[in-house]
């Protein structure tokens, strides 16, 4: 089954920046179809892999920081191809 995450990393800590851009270049090295803009991320493909994935990175994030908060959005389906029809 494919998936689609979106992913918002917000460090609450000064030095914030670190650890997205940490974050976002393990999630680039995954091999995943991996997204991104300013205000979020977004990781597509296989549920098992993505979530396996997921489960390793965030907990070896939230372990690197003392505050740190991770807003998440699954969705069923790869979306990676969506182009607006409007």
């Amino acid at each position: 089954m494919q998936i689609s995450v979106e992913l918002a990393l917000t460090p609450l800590q000064d030095d914030f920046e670190a650890p997205i851009k940490a974050f976002i270049k393990k999630l680039r090295a995954s091999g995943l179809t991996v997204m991104e803009n300013p205000l979020s991320t977004q990781v597509f493909g296989e549920y098992d892999r993505v979530m396996e994935f997921l489960t390793e990175e965030v907990k070896e994030t939230f372990q690197a920081s003392d505050h740190v908060l991770l807003t998440m959005k699954i969705v069923k389906g790869n979306r990676s191809d969506y182009a607006a029809d409007f």
